[in-house]
């Protein structure tokens, strides 16, 4: 019964503190702006919600991000360890190769627009611009010619250079050559381990063990010669000279 009691008087102290001192009021609207001033802060901040939430997409479709992560899943398929790597490990290597093959461009992109628009040297609009330079280049250099040329054949745009490409042009281009660069290392990574995955099974069938499944014995096989190839050195040095 005392601990109920004391239980009642601290609640009702709680209700007596918030009346007294009351309790903030959240509220979301539209009201009417008394200058341009507040319309434009307004617009600005409706527009940087807008960037952070399409942050990480851009993110995936601007780097090298597509390409490493598809690669190293094909490599987790080809040797058939269905969750060995867990998806996490192979989304944060895919993470941090990206920061290194994308060091450069986003030192590029912090001397030249982060640092100057920090300073209050440039304005907001001059420093996306300077942003976009190194981004773009990266991307540039990154494209086939051929998947650039599709984009712009649909959109019928006839740039003077390819510095005068559009963003919404360029990125679907890039990432639809980042996709096909990662599906034809793909194939090459599954080429070794098919020929493990046949010469174990036609073992298993000349020997009249077709009771026994033939991933058991190819599994052990695949990790041996993946193993002994330096396999994840190699593939990670192949992803890295990818990229210039």
């Amino acid at each position: 019964m005392k601990k109920l009691f004391w239980i009642l008087v601290l609640l009702g102290l709680i209700q007596v503190a918030s009346a007294q001192a009351g309790l903030p009021k959240i509220s979301i609207g539209m009201d009417q702006a008394h200058t341009q001033g507040d319309v434009s802060t307004s617009l600005q901040i409706m527009a940087m919600l807008t960037v952070l939430s399409l942050a990480p997409a851009l993110m995936i479709l601007t780097t090298a991000f597509t390409r490493i992560v598809i690669i190293l899943s094909f490599v987790r398929t080809a040797i058939g360890t269905q969750s060995i790597p867990p998806n996490q490990v192979i989304i944060g290597l895919s993470l941090f190769l990206t920061f290194f093959v994308m060091g450069p461009t986003w030192t590029k992109v912090n001397d030249q627009a982060l640092q100057p628009y920090f300073a209050h040297k440039i304005d907001q609009k001059v420093a996306i611009d300077r942003a976009s330079v190194p981004v773009r280049n990266f991307m540039l250099k990154n494209t086939y010619e051929k998947d650039l040329r599709l984009f712009l054949d649909i959109r019928k745009e006839a740039p003077k250079s390819k510095e005068d490409v559009s963003l919404t042009t360029l990125i679907p281009a890039f990432v639809v050559s980042e996709l096909k660069t990662a599906f034809v290392v793909g194939f090459y990574i599954f080429i070794p381990f098919l020929i493990i995955d046949l010469i174990v099974a036609s073992g298993l069938m000349s020997m009249g063990m077709m009771m026994l499944p033939p991933s058991m014995v190819s599994l052990p096989a695949k990790l041996l010669v993946f193993i002994l190839a330096d396999g994840w050195g190699t593939l990670v040095s192949a992803i890295l000279a990818g990229y210039r």
